[in-house]
């Protein structure tokens, strides 16, 4: 199935690039790929990351698919259909931007705007062999993207090279500075995270600081697994606040209906609870930036799954384990294609760096990416 629910020409004669549909296009209705909104009013003004796209030249050429609500992580969606994973079309193409990071990896659009609020430009830029990007929260402008109230959701790029995320980055985030993104870096000290994932996607990693010439030692991120927990519980609240109304709608899908209703038991006490590990986790992962430049890690624990595997359940929720956390955090971090030993599958190597360092993230990365491809 196509990566794009709708193709048309907006813009100038600058780069291609496809817009999630959680994110307003102005006289198009901002559906979130769901049967429940799609009698939605046309949005009456563009979200600002698209006018500001508009503003510098670019080219909008359709709206991108995703999960149903951008509340799920498999991108598997029965009423818009399915983005194909352009790495292996078996395989879950990732969720919730499963159709911005499908239609880059296919080539459809030089570079896609997602939303990533529990790993949602992350996850999918892992499973397709692309680079996604969730910068530091607020950095981009949420301004006419839905939901209209989040602590966690971020606006980012997608692209098959880090120049093109840069390029995107300048142009949706007034003060982003090009330059620093792509300034060669041939120092840096990285923390690569001890966590529980694959054993051939944890010694990818750990050799990747050596391929680029950087240094690197073992840390621990402290309550990691809690901060994932604590993502959940405030992901199911808002969302529930957010679209619960439509669950007697008839529309949703059957997942999608059981997941909003498990979310409206989340109980004020959960979220209370969640927002202290909140405060921890991040003063937790700030220490630990104070003595590194960067923290790495896989991605995703172990590569995507089957489509057969999920819709038979297999659970997913443990996609999330590894970027979830920094949803509530709020740091950049950025997922690059890893390549795997063995595999002709690339995984993802994340990169986390100190609130508002988004061009240093870009320019480490950038280096990885030189690096990985030789």
């Amino acid at each position: 199935m196509s990566a794009l629910i709708s193709t048309f020409s907006l813009g100038g004669d600058g780069p291609t690039i496809a817009i999630k549909d959680t994110i307003d296009i102005a006289g198009m209705p901002t559906t979130a790929a769901s049967r429940a909104l799609a009698d939605a009013a046309p949005a009456q003004r563009h979200a600002q990351v698209v006018q500001l796209l508009l503003d510098t030249g670019w080219k909008i050429i359709g709206k991108a698919n995703m999960h149903e609500l951008a509340f799920g992580m498999t991108g598997i969606n029965d009423y818009t259909g399915t983005p194909v994973n352009p790495q292996d079309a078996t395989r879950i193409p990732g969720g919730s931007s499963s159709g911005s990071a499908s239609a880059v990896g296919l080539g459809l659009a030089d570079a896609a705007l997602g939303t990533d609020t529990g790993g949602s430009i992350r996850g999918p830029a892992a499973c397709c062999g692309v680079t996604g990007f969730k910068p530091t929260f607020g950095r981009v402008s949420r301004r006419g993207v839905a939901p209209a109230e989040s602590t966690l959701d971020c606006v980012g790029p997608f692209a098959r090279e880090m120049r093109m995320i840069a390029e995107t980055m300048g142009a949706i985030a007034p003060g982003f500075d090009r330059n620093a993104a792509l300034k060669k870096v041939t120092t840096c000290n990285v923390g690569v995270a001890n966590v529980d994932a694959q054993a051939d996607l944890l010694a990818s990693v750990a050799r990747a600081p050596q391929r680029a010439g950087f240094t690197s030692r073992a840390i621990d991120l402290a309550g990691l697994a809690d901060a994932f927990q604590a993502g959940l519980s405030i992901i199911n609240a808002e969302t529930w606040a957010a679209f619960g109304h439509l669950v007697d709608s008839g529309k949703l899908g059957a997942d999608l209906e059981a997941r909003l209703r498990a979310a409206s038991a989340t109980t004020p006490e959960q979220v209370s609870a969640a927002e202290r590990v909140r405060r921890s986790f991040t003063e937790a992962v700030d220490r630990a930036l104070d003595s590194v430049d960067v923290i790495v890690m896989p991605t995703l624990p172990a590569l995507p799954i089957t489509l057969d595997d999920a819709r038979r359940g297999v659970s997913v929720i443990a996609m999330s384990s590894l970027i979830r956390p920094f949803n509530l955090s709020g740091h950049p971090a950025l997922s690059l294609p890893l390549p795997i030993d063995g595999s002709p599958l690339k995984a993802g190597l994340q990169i986390v760096g100190r609130h508002g360092a988004d061009e240093q993230v870009c320019a480490v990365a950038a280096a990885f990416e030189a690096a990985l491809a030789g």
